[in-house]
Order: C-alpha cells, then structure tokens, then sequence
C-alpha cells in the first residue's frame, strides 16, 4: 500500500469513527433514563439519582456523586467511548448512592454490573496511553 493510500484509508476510516461516535453521543437526559434503566436492572431500582449530566470540570475523574444530592455527574472526557465504559462509570456513581467509600460494600454491590473488569481495564488503559510521551511525527521519504 502506498503513502497516498494509506492516508486516504486512515481518512476515510476516522471519519467513520467520528460518524459512529457522533450517533453515540448521550444527552443529560438520556443519561438520566439511562441510569434509571441500570439502577433497575443491577440495583433492583434502589438507586435514585435526582440529577444525572455531563460535566467539563473533571479531568482527573471519570465521574461524581454527592449522595446527599442525588446528583451524579460524568466527565465529557467519557462521551464517545464504547457503551459499556459509560455505563461502568453511571453504575460506580450510583452505587455510591446506595454506600458511599470504596469499602468491599461498594465493590460487592457493583459487582452485579458484568462487565466492570473491562471497563476498568479500558479507562485503565486510557490514563497509560495519556501518560506517554508524544510520538515524534514521522517522515516520508
């Protein structure tokens, strides 16, 4: 494959990322009946956010709860990313609803969402390639 295809594969193949994302791209109110539909099906309907949104201010978290509110917030650093990544993280925040700390309470209570080891290893995975140093453009010749 030449250069010139290449680039024109890797343009056409990002477009079709953006496009895909764009389509997965949640609201805050979608978010909100997305984390009704969770805390029923993994909280027995238990954890009752008041308010569910995407914030801008978190860039060291994933996302918040302030269990005495109610309110649970998600980093816009997470829009895009596969489904069940979000859904990991509205779970983690609505857990804290129901035990707030990170004691083995918490972490038996999560457990009923299937797919937190994955998700955890993919944000994992983001924090590490955040981590490393720019590549150094490369040059054609």
């Amino acid at each position: 494959m030449s250069k010139a295809e290449e680039q024109r594969w890797v343009s056409v193949m990002l477009d079709k990322l953006a496009a895909q994302e764009g389509r997965r791209r949640l609201g805050d109110a979608e978010l909100v009946e997305r984390a009704e539909r969770l805390s029923a099906q993994y909280f027995d309907g238990r954890a009752r956010p008041s308010s569910v949104r995407w914030v801008t201010n978190q860039n060291t978290r994933w996302g918040s709860c302030t269990p005495a509110e109610g309110s649970i917030r998600l980093s816009h650093r997470l829009q895009g990313m596969p489904e069940y990544v979000v859904d990991y993280v509205l779970c983690h925040e609505l857990a804290h609803l129901l035990v707030p700390g990170h004691g083995p309470d918490f972490w038996r209570l999560l457990e009923a969402y299937p797919r937190t080891e994955r998700a955890r290893g993919y944000l994992e995975g983001v924090v590490a390639a955040e981590r490393l140093p720019p590549q150094p453009a490369v040059q054609e010749e």
